[in-house]
């Protein structure tokens, strides 16, 4: 089944400016509607290295619902767990300034109680043949419990992203339960209720690892913009992963596709440093286009150990 995707689905409508932007200004610019959602994102990055991911979420019934699930069918990712609900898709509004940064947004989530529900009926058939099972922590809490629980049945890894750390905090438990955590540095201070934005990258690895070994959270990566990403696990080893250089187009989706990356090496054979390394090739494909997701690569690009070997 490969990597079991679990979260929701968005439609982003992203504004560009054409001139200089103005805050609180008419700004003459663009409007584009692409499909969004931090998991549909991750899912369809996952496919985009060919590795045929299945997604469990609900869409709604309209045409824009539609045309979501054909893209992820021609992506080759399984929608057989996708179920079509009132209120099943988001939306998020967002507005960019002339360097690729979101500078307002406003966004709609969708009711996710039929996931549950999914896992109730399927639950067994779903993580017991999942190579790897991806999370957004800050789904709804009793969501998340029968996964986890499930995942310690069949002795499956789970990766969490977070999408709400606001959200997120509230599920320590669960991160507890993970065997990797992603998120960014302004998520990563709420978390653990410190300022970490003047923190350089060696500092922050350090912090990090003490971070870890206090709230026994097993591995953890936290990436940080343009000084790239540091991680550390709960046995105090930790590192650094340098940015590669890239010019901005749109940020959107990138911390998806770094995501994505790391879930797949940790899923195939790599380690955290290793895994890091994937993400930030991802990322980097992403910020350089308007897209929300990285373009397509093989497995074999990355030394992917499918199937006890290096190839699909």
């Amino acid at each position: 089944m490969g990597i079991v995707v679990v979260g929701a689905v968005f439609v982003d409508i992203k504004g560009y400016p054409d001139t200089k932007f103005i805050p609180g200004g008419r700004n003459v610019g663009r409007v584009l509607q692409v499909h969004g959602g931090v998991c549909r994102n991750v899912a369809e990055d996952i496919a985009n290295i060919e590795l045929k991911p299945t997604f469990v979420s609900v869409v709604d019934h309209t045409g824009i619902s539609d045309d979501v699930l054909s893209k992820l069918k021609r992506h080759k990712i399984d929608t057989t767990y996708v179920r079509r609900t009132e209120n099943g898709l988001g939306t998020w509004l967002a507005v960019f300034d002339n360097g690729g940064d979101v500078v307002a947004s406003v966004s709609k989530r969708p009711d996710l109680s039929e996931i549950g529900r999914i896992f109730e009926e399927h639950g067994d058939e779903i993580v017991r043949d999942a190579d790897s099972i991806v999370v957004e922590i800050d789904m709804e809490a009793s969501i998340l419990k029968t996964i986890f629980q499930l995942a310690e049945k069949y002795q499956k890894k789970v990766y969490a992203i977070v999408s709400n750390m606001s959200i997120a905090v509230e599920r320590r438990d669960l991160l507890k339960k993970t065997d990797c955590v992603v998120c960014n540095l302004e998520e990563s201070g709420i978390l653990f209720s410190e300022d970490y934005s003047e923190k350089m990258p060696e500092e922050m690895a350090e912090i990090l690892t003490r971070k870890l070994l206090l709230s026994q959270i097993p591995k953890m990566i936290v990436t940080m913009g343009e000084r790239g990403a540091v991680w550390a696990d709960g046995e105090g080893n930790h590192g650094i992963c340098p940015p590669q250089k890239v010019t901005v187009v749109d940020t959107t989706g990138c911390g998806d596709a770094f995501f994505a990356g790391v879930a797949v090496g940790l899923t195939y054979g790599k380690d955290l440093a290793e895994s890091c390394t994937i993400g930030t090739r991802l990322a980097s494909s992403v910020i350089a286009t308007k897209e929300n997701v990285c373009p397509r690569f093989l497995p074999e690009e990355f030394s992917l150990a499918l199937d006890g070997g290096l190839s699909r």
